[in-house]
């Protein structure tokens, strides 16, 4: 089965996020400087969010990991 281009595009920003968060963890452990990976990892969840509504409103509800209520 052959994953939809924008479901992909999805899975690998919320992949990217995940990554973003741990580094930012433990630049935070280390004392060290953030404030790029802050900024790097709210961009993701902009395009994630934008590209979600934008596949929704497109007629593809069925998300991975996406819950409508």
């Amino acid at each position: 089965m052959e994953e939809d281009p924008a479901t992909y595009r999805i899975l690998r920003l919320r992949a990217e996020i995940l990554e973003l968060g741990s580094a930012i963890r433990q630049l935070q452990r280390e004392g060290l400087d953030d404030a790029a990976a802050q900024l790097l990892i709210a961009r993701k969840r902009v395009q994630l969010d934008h590209l979600v509504k934008s596949d929704t409103a497109d007629g593809h509800p069925n998300i991975p990991g996406r819950h409508c209520s």
